[in-house]
């Protein structure tokens, strides 16, 4: 099953009319994405965006062979003129399945916002699944096996990739293709990091794709440290990197705080921008977890763990510093190093860059900035992906 990308865009395309954003303005040449339309196998297209004629030409295909038009979403904006020749556009009825002359069958799937999603299943039996924009399927059920491909919204539906591979429905040789991508996404090569962290990809407008053939998944990096200052944009970020599991286990390792209303205010703010699935467990017992089969863990942030570490071994009084407390630190530290290295799970950490400003004015400061240092460090050495956040932008060190 052949499948051609008229477009990759979102319904407005990219750049947008009249848009000043930054996004927009950079969206040239092969960064210019039209609405999303597909044409599969040359029989049946999905979305009849403006100029789709033109798009299949330059593409090398033609809209002669269509026998079947489907629309995904409400088309907004003045009517769309209909190539001569191509049947009239329409939307089926959820859970109605329709089969064409040319032995493709399509299944309406009903979906958790408006629009329609089309489940397309070849002659050969492969199957794809098309979402429209904003859209994830609605009552997900476990699958017999995984769909060959999947297109839809995967930056701004994450939680519904999460959904489909939870069910099974996305497997590890699914091939997962953004599309309805706006100007709210990263470009270049930020847009293949981001979606690489999902297991997806994004390719140019008229591009063709064979169902079914094998593609390499963009390899998820089993350990990931983010590092960067205070309200860089770091836990926002390690948040994105598991966004499209079905199951992960949030480690807050500061706790809770009585009294402490703006520290309530920040725990509330990242708990309430966490998908719903996600399990949350407050706790600096960190080895434990990493020595656990289970779901991914995103642990936040080492900062505060080391703080507990150096609490318990008494870090603060210089004399039981120097007599025993460096040595039960390192031990410590070494521990949770050895774990790191040694886990089966999936596991992104959050800490915080401390040696960049003003040298601290105490003992005790400049000895928490010196071991958080030897942490990362130490940390980073056993993970395959390492960033570095600045003003919300992601840089890679490692991976």
């Amino acid at each position: 099953m052949e499948l051609t990308l008229l477009g990759t865009g979102a319904p407005d395309g990219l750049p947008r009319p009249d848009c000043p954003c930054a996004r927009c303005a950079a969206a040239r040449g092969g960064a210019v994405r039209a609405a999303t339309a597909l044409l599969v196998d040359g029989a049946l297209l999905l979305d009849l965006t403006p100029g789709a004629a033109l798009a299949a030409a330059r593409a090398g295909r033609s809209l002669t062979g269509v026998r079947q038009v489907l629309l995904t979403h409400p088309h907004d904006g003045p009517a769309v003129e209909l190539p001569a020749g191509l049947p009239a556009a329409g939307r089926v009825p959820d859970g109605r399945e329709l089969t064409l002359i040319s032995g493709h069958r399509v299944r309406a799937v009903a979906m958790d916002a408006p629009g329609t999603g089309y489940e397309v299943t070849s002659p050969e039996g492969l199957r794809l699944l098309y979402l429209p924009p904003g859209g994830g399927p609605a009552g997900v059920t476990e699958a017999r096996r995984p769909y060959d491909m999947v297109l839809g919204d995967v930056l701004g539906r994450p939680d519904a990739v999460a959904r489909l591979r939870g069910a099974g429905r996305i497997g590890a040789a699914t091939d997962v293709v953004a599309v309805h991508l706006d100007h709210d996404v990263p470009p270049g090569a930020e847009l293949d990091r981001r979606l690489a962290a999902a297991g997806a990809r994004a390719v140019p407008d008229g591009t063709t794709l064979v169902v079914g053939e094998y593609h390499d998944v963009p390899d998820v990096p089993r350990r990931t440290l983010v590092t960067g200052g205070a309200r860089s944009g770091k836990s926002l970020e390690a948040e994105r990197r598991l966004e499209t599991c079905p199951e992960v286990v949030y480690v807050a390792t500061g706790g809770s705080r009585d009294g402490d209303a703006e520290w309530a205010a920040r725990v509330s703010a990242h708990r309430d921008r966490r998908p719903g699935s996600w399990r949350t467990e407050e706790t600096c017992e960190l080895v434990p977890l990493l020595r656990q089969d289970g779901p991914p863990l995103l642990i936040d942030c080492l900062s505060l763990w080391l703080t507990d570490a150096m609490d318990r071994v008494g870090a603060w009084d210089d004399d039981v510093w120097a007599k025993r407390g460096e040595r039960e630190l390192r031990d410590r530290v070494a521990e949770l190093v050895a774990a790191v290295r040694a886990t089966r799970r999936t596991v992104v950490a959050v800490t915080n860059e401390a040696g960049s400003g003003v040298v601290p004015a105490t003992a005790s400061g400049r000895r928490f900035r010196d071991e958080l240092g030897r942490l990362n460090a130490a940390f980073a050495d056993e993970c395959e992906h390492v960033l570095l956040v600045v003003a919300g932008q992601a840089l890679v060190l490692r991976g």
